[in-house]
């Protein structure tokens, strides 16, 4: 097994941002190797571990597909990537790249991608974190319907949040 640490986690945090349009820079200029992780715009870090537990990025105009590398971010509490442009560019692609972002994030309690550009369906992955409070995808281009067992796995969940889409 690999050893995970603060390295792992800046590195995780720069191929993310190496693989997103940011056009107004603002990660382009602030995440940089010369300083701490843990003083990045939208990077907070815990104080006992030193990792990263949540990354709030809502709101910057991103776009792009959100890159699979997030998942080493295993200590990672809250994800908000809500309000910008994050598209999949078809639903296999989509569906992967959920599925190995989140399969690592066993600690992962809240999910916000709303107001992005997602595509047709829902990923069955989201509904099996069971440290999940909160998920919010709302207003996005979700379609299709949902099982009644969808969140079966999440004993913790507080709150669902879909709407504006197209869900069944």
């Amino acid at each position: 097994m690999t050893a995970r640490n603060l390295t792992t986690d800046q590195f995780a945090l720069l191929e993310f941002k190496d693989r997103i349009v940011d056009p107004h820079n603002v990660l382009e200029n602030n995440w940089t190797a010369s300083s701490s992780v843990c003083r990045w715009i939208g990077v907070s870090c815990g104080i006992i571990h030193e990792r990263v537990v949540a990354l709030n990025l809502t709101n910057m105009n991103l776009r792009g597909t959100i890159p699979p590398h997030l998942g080493n971010l295993s200590f990672l509490l809250s994800l908000d990537l809500s309000s910008n442009n994050f598209y999949a560019i078809c639903l296999k692609n989509w569906a992967n790249t959920i599925h190995q972002t989140l399969v690592n994030m066993s600690n992962l309690e809240i999910l916000n991608l709303e107001f992005n550009q997602l595509p047709v369906q829902v990923p069955s992955s989201i509904f099996n974190i069971s440290s999940l409070k909160a998920i919010d995808l709302s207003s996005n281009s979700l379609s299709g319907s949902l099982s009644d067992d969808m969140c079966q796995h999440l004993p913790k969940l507080e709150g669902l949040h879909l709407s504006v889409n197209e869900l069944s």
